[in-house]
Order: structure tokens, then sequence, then C-alpha cells
């Protein structure tokens, strides 16, 4: 079967010809109809062979969507031809944290050798993959997997980071959204819809500030030198209640800080180079604010994001790609332009 992999250190992902894999006890094999391309891929390639853990050959793809194609010994209730998305996070399924449905948090994963697709397990960027356990898999109906596959990282992440904030999201707050590509533009949705927040959105470029009005966007502000300033023109001296940072660049970062409020979240989700920090302490940081980085979110986040998008609340930017093309895909994404997010799809 054809499948996009990252085969050596610095090189560009490629397609290669791979054996169809076969279901073992308790596992299920899924005909991938969709998969998304995410800035995570990007930056475990851009490692240096010293950093980088995640095996050679390695299938890429933790966004997947696909039909259940077969099953393995033990698998019951799961009917084939099911249409399904792949909760990406894989957890042990028994300490704490996973049975609170909170397997991107699993306190074992790491000693037991349990890795994500795509980022450490064979991915979605295949023709067919397979998902470790049944639990794994949330069905989608007769949701389009295109416009869904995003759902399982670039809607399950904001919505993972804007949930725990709530609280502080009422009538006459601020939420700012640094980033408005794959992830950001569904948060901006995510935001309208949960939230009485003002949503202002910053980004680089005016198609990008265009997309974020286009989904929601109360305000867009362009993310330069200026942009702390120009926030707080529209913040007053209250700030934002919220800051969610989905790029993780430094001037971003120092930017979420100059625009957070007195008892703010400051929620950093874009990896970046991942050297950035948060400058914290007296005079550097308003007073009770948090900043907090978190990593993907719950199983149970993923159900409800499955069905608010069958409530028809998502409007969700894809730019899809064949397998063949599926490189090109990477490339666009570290050339940023992409408009919302790249879905690489199986049947083109």
């Amino acid at each position: 079967m054809k499948a996009i992999q990252y085969t050596r250190i610095g090189a560009e992902p490629e397609l290669t010809e791979i054996p169809k894999p076969e279901p073992g006890p308790g596992e299920v094999l899924l005909e991938v109809t969709a998969a998304g391309v995410c800035h995570s891929d990007d930056f475990i390639m851009s490692l240096p062979e010293e950093q980088y853990t995640y095996g050679l050959p390695l299938t890429l793809g933790h966004e997947g969507a696909g039909k259940v194609a077969a099953v393995g010994d033990g698998v019951e209730g799961l009917d084939i031809g099911t249409n399904v998305v792949v909760y990406g996070p894989w957890g042990c399924g028994n300490c704490w944290h996973c049975s609170q449905g909170l397997e991107n948090y699993c306190s074992r994963a790491q000693e037991l050798g349990i890795n994500p697709p795509g980022l450490g397990a064979p991915g979605a960027l295949a023709e067919f993959m397979i998902v470790d356990s049944p639990r794994h898999l949330v069905p989608i109906g007769d949701l389009d997997p295109i416009k869904t596959v995003p759902l399982t990282d670039a809607g399950l992440t904001p919505y993972h980071a804007i949930k725990r904030s709530l609280p502080k999201l009422r009538g006459g707050s601020y939420a700012v959204v640094i980033g408005t590509g794959g992830l950001g533009h569904v948060a901006i949705q995510l935001l309208r819809h949960l939230s009485a927040a003002t949503v202002i959105a910053l980004d680089v470029s005016a198609d990008k500030l265009e997309l974020a009005t286009k989904v929601g966007a109360h305000e867009v502000v362009l993310s330069d030198k200026d942009a702390a300033e120009n926030v707080r023109k529209i913040t007053g001296s209250q700030g934002a209640a919220l800051v969610l940072d989905f790029v993780g660049y430094q001037p971003t970062i120092d930017t979420a800080m100059a625009v957070a409020g007195v008892g703010s979240d400051v929620t950093i989700v874009g990896i970046g180079d991942g050297q950035a920090h948060a400058k914290v302490g007296f005079f550097q940081s308003p007073y009770e604010a948090s900043v907090t980085v978190p990593y993907w979110g719950a199983r149970n986040e993923l159900i409800e994001l499955i069905d608010l998008a069958h409530a028809g609340i998502f409007d969700i930017a894809v730019e899809t790609f064949s397998l063949d093309n599926g490189a090109e895909a990477y490339r666009r994404l570290a050339a940023g332009t992409l408009s919302g997010r790249a879905v690489v799809v199986p049947g083109l």
C-alpha cells in the first residue's frame, strides 16, 4: 500500500510502498478516508538526529479518519464499514489519568512504549492504518471525513484549552487568538459558540485575518511588533481574560503576556521552535495570571466535538491533497501558505 513516510533525518517526507498491515488481537484495521497534516509533524522532522526519538521509517499522520476494514481477535461491537475518527493520544487505559479519559496525560505511556499514531506508531498518511484499541475510535455517522478529521487535533487541542478557561469568559471579557491557521480558526468558532467573550484574532497576513473574520472573530490585528499595543487599544486596561497562542515562538509568547489581564489564562498551544518561554514573575506578568502548556485533549472531549459537528457549528477550512502529492502539503505547511488545515485523501 502507499504511505507517506519520514525516512531519513533532515529529508522531506516521501511516498513509499509498504505492506498492508493486519490487525492483531484487540486491534482495528482502518481503510483511511482522510488524514490531517500538522505543524507537529514539521517540528519532529526538523529535529537533529540526537534529539529524534520517533523511529524510522515513520508513517506520518496523527489526525486520522477511516472506515473499519477488519478487526482482530477479541474486538466486539464494532461493525465493518463504520465511519470513525481516531483519538490520537493513546495511553495505557488503566492509570488515573486514563481512567478519566485523559489518555493525553497517561502516566505510563513512556514507560510502556506507547506512542501516538504518526508520532512513533504508524500513522494515518497511508491507505490503511492499525488502531491499537477500539476505545480510540469515535463514530462520525454521515459527517464528511475530510471536514471532520481536523477535529481530532486541530479541534480537540483548542477545545481542551478553552474549556478550562470558560468561567473567565464572561460578558465584556476578551479572548485573544494568536495564529488563525489550522487550530486557530477552529478556536475562534469554539469561542464564539461557547462563550460571551469578544474574540480578537492575530496573524501575520491579510488572508489569514480574512479567514479569522469569516469564521467569527470580532476584531483582527496584524501580528507584528505593534500587535500588543493595538490589542490593548481594544481591551483597554483590563486586558484579555484568555490568550491562546497557537504559534509558540518568542515574539508571539511575548505578545500573549503583554495583552493578558489580571487573573487571566495564557495558554501556549503552538510548539514553535521548542525553545521559547513565557516570562513570569513580579513586574513581568499580570497578577494571578496562569501560564499553561496543554497537550491534545481527552477522549470524552473528542466525542463532544463530534456532537458539535453534527449540530453544524463548524466551518472547517481545508485544502486537500492526494497521497501521491502529500509531500507538497508539508512544503506548503512550512511555507505558511495553507489556508486552514491540509488534509490528505487517499481516494483522490
